[in-house]
């Protein structure tokens, strides 16, 4: 699927009809129109096509809507929000790989923490955060505000202050959104609305960091649920759930009956604008870049990638799957979608939290698109028997698509990990290793060139090292079992990770944060060789949001958030000196309250950290 290109007035160019020759849509067996043989490239395969006109890809929205609609509203009455799912991981600069029983080497994750300060997931792609640095200047959004500090001091000394509102002069509130990335000079902040429903973009231009000067200001009906960097191109991936009606509810002896079929009328009156993200009540994605899976029981909404180049950031690209899913992962040069049934439930308050259960269907559909400048351009599409915990669950290096999978009502009762290829527009299934973890789910997963890592838990936590340097026959090469479970692993260099999560007993009963310490020099015979046992009741705060670890290889030191309380929080950065195989913990107490999620411990430049709480940035003694 090729991509179109739009103004803030919504003044559409398709390239779509360009790509293939104008009037070419390829389809399926529901009588969709398909290009002949000699067509340029090809759109879609059976598993994903595009609508033949707008009012097509409405019927298809309106068909679907119609099975789920009933007499309270839609499902059992209850909005569908799905939560960002994240995970990720920083590794030294200086380490050079794992190494193997066999005595050959498995390169460490590509993972790292870029110049940004933010620990993401690539290498080469940025994260939004809610703090970013480049040299001596710190930004950081609090509040809906953009601040700006001089970190080349002292003492960190304050800028500037830039109020950040949408497009009709509201205020973005920080812990719904509120998260940047910087490029080439300028700020692109994301803000979400308070109903989780509108997206705010803004691009500020920091040439004079004492007097930033807002460039445009776009607001898109849509929740931002990912935000990357890939080079000087912005990435923001929205995602539009079922529109928001005038439901009517039962009442009365036949109130069932009449309800339903009102709400059914609603369901019939919607408009695209209802369906697909909007700017101004218009669509801001043509109806010809909206790809339709053919596959009916994928959650109903739709999902759109918007990319823009800051230095212009009026002009955007867009492209969408007629899917509401928020398990969506990008490698440097490709996005992957995986689609799942509906998932009933809140939003979480920050972009890339790793909070909701994963895809909820017995079969994962996925879908891949190439990234090329602004371009996001579908490739290929495939399924997986399996669920999808989050997009930490995917991984892609040399052509490889690697999946961690739980079960489904189409798997056994164990967990793997699959190998998936494209042939053509396929994904196709390369290899697999099975009966991980019986009975247990997936905690975490850390990838690596050729290594994968998982964690599972039930009662005790095993965890897993398989060999993925053949894709087509990963084999299991060792596993460790221990009480508790690592919810996010770090890796340390050439033979240790280090993983956050849980103490637990024998039977499964978990007790307070841990911190442990693995030796993966024999990757046949994992081992524990050092854990720090916080308090009852304390919760590592990595585990839904890695950016709250920080790790600093020249000190061989690990910086992390650990909390405790729910109705008065207090959070500490814990400080683990790693020395000769060991772990020494030191605890400072920071914050307080709901700006415990706001904490960061930021590496600069200078070689000083910077923390950042809710109402200030001072710098931290290692």
């Amino acid at each position: 699927m090729s991509l179109r290109r739009f103004t803030t007035t919504v003044a559409a160019t398709t390239t779509l009809a360009a790509a293939v020759g104008v009037g070419y849509l390829l389809g399926d067996d529901s009588g969709r129109t398909t290009p002949p043989a000699s067509a340029p490239i090809a759109l879609a395969n059976a598993d994903l096509a595009v609508a033949a006109s707008c009012d097509d890809l409405l019927d298809s929205y309106i068909d679907r809507g119609l099975e789920q609609v009933g007499p309270y509203g839609w499902g059992s009455g209850i909005v569908m929000f799905d939560a960002a799912g994240g995970d990720a991981e920083m590794s030294s600069p200086t380490a050079s790989g794992v190494q193997r029983a066999a005595g050959s080497t498995v390169k460490t994750s590509r993972s790292t923490s870029n110049e940004s300060g933010t620990n993401v997931q690539e290498l080469g792609v940025d994260e939004s955060d809610v703090v970013k640095v480049a040299g001596p200047l710190l930004l950081r959004m609090r509040d809906g505000e953009l601040l700006a500090y001089d970190v080349s001091g002292d003492e960190p000394s304050l800028l500037s202050t830039t109020r950040i509102e949408d497009s009709r002069g509201h205020g973005l509130l920080g812990d719904l959104g509120g998260e940047l990335l910087l490029v080439g000079g300028r700020a692109v902040v994301l803000g979400t609305s308070p109903d989780g429903l509108d997206t705010t973009i803004t691009t500020v231009d920091l040439a004079d960091p004492t007097s930033p000067s807002i460039v445009d200001a776009t607001t898109v009906r849509g929740r931002a649920s990912a935000v990357r960097l890939h080079g000087d191109v912005v990435r923001v991936v929205l995602q539009t759930g079922l529109p928001e009606l005038d439901f009517s509810y039962p009442d009365g002896t036949f109130g069932q009956v009449r309800a339903r079929l009102r709400n059914r009328a609603l369901v019939r009156d919607t408009t695209l604008a209802d369906w697909l993200p909007s700017i101004g009540g218009e669509p801001a994605v043509d109806c010809s870049d909206v790809a339709v899976p053919d596959d009916e029981t994928v959650a109903l909404g739709t999902t759109t990638v918007i990319a823009f180049d800051p230095a212009e950031p009026t002009e955007r690209s867009t492209t969408a799957v007629a899917t509401d899913s928020d398990t969506a992962y990008f490698s440097t040069d490709r996005f992957y979608l995986a689609a799942g049934g509906p998932q009933w439930g809140m939003w979480g308050d920050c972009m890339d939290c790793r909070i909701g259960p994963g895809t909820t269907s017995g079969t994962t559909p996925l879908y891949a698109f190439a990234l090329d400048g602004v371009e996001t351009t579908y490739v290929a599409s495939g399924e997986v028997e399996g669920t999808i915990a989050d997009r930490w669950s995917m991984d892609a290096v040399g052509g490889s698509l690697r999946v961690a999978v739980g079960p489904s009502s189409e798997t056994g009762n164990f967990n793997s990990v699959i190998t998936l290829r494209e042939d053509g527009s396929s994904l196709v299934e390369d290899g697999r290793v099975d009966d991980l973890g019986v009975d247990e789910q997936i905690k975490s997963v850390r990838w690596f060139d050729d290594l994968a890592i998982v964690v599972t838990f039930r009662q005790t936590d095993p965890l897993y090292a398989i060999d993925l340097s053949d894709p087509a026959a990963p084999r299991l090469l060792g596993e460790l079992k221990i009480p508790g479970f690592s919810e996010y692993l770090h890796p340390l260099g050439e033979h240790r990770l280090i993983g956050m999560g849980q103490d637990a007993t024998l039977d499964g009963m978990t007790r307070g944060a841990q911190a442990a310490l693995f030796d993966v020099t024999d990757l046949t015979d994992p081992r524990q060789i050092d854990v720090v046992r916080y308090d009852r009741e304390t919760w590592a705060g990595a585990a839904s949001d890695p950016r709250q670890f920080t790790w600093l290889p020249e000190q061989r030191v690990a910086l992390t958030v650990v909390s405790q309380g729910w109705s008065g929080t207090t959070g500490w950065v814990s400080v683990l000196s790693l020395d000769d195989g060991s772990m020494t913990n030191r605890m400072v107490e920071v914050e307080h309250g709901s700006d415990v999620a706001q904490v960061r411990l930021v590496p600069l430049s200078s070689g000083k950290v910077a923390l950042v709480t809710g109402e200030d940035v001072s710098f931290f003694s290692v």
